[in-house]
């Protein structure tokens, strides 16, 4: 028997939650200064109950060679990625139009 999405109640391979969620999502992409004046890129907005913000945290790592780490709603990268940020959450699916970068 097929696995029943929460939310929808259709099957999970024919569920459009999470795409639905990433229409809606509005991102804030700004840059904090950390201890010893190191840069850090803070990604807020992201609901941690219906995304996986570590599976995102682990690809954007990836893609920009940095560390990070995602806790508490949010998403830390080490240095300063703004702009290298908003073109990988397109990329991911989010919409361009609701991501801000500061």
């Amino acid at each position: 028997m097929a696995e029943v999405c929460k939310r929808c109640g259709l099957p999970r391979d024919l569920c459009v939650c999470e795409e639905l969620e990433k229409d809606e999502t509005r991102i804030v992409v700004r840059l904090e200064m950390r201890r010893f004046g190191k840069p850090t890129t803070m990604i807020e907005g992201l609901n941690p109950k219906r995304t996986d913000l570590s599976k995102i945290a682990q690809k954007l790592k990836s893609k920009l060679a940095c560390g990070g780490t995602a806790k508490d709603g949010y998403i830390l990268l080490q240095g300063d990625h703004r702009e290298a940020i908003k073109n990988e959450l397109i990329q991911l699916g989010f919409n361009p139009s609701s991501i801000e970068v500061q």
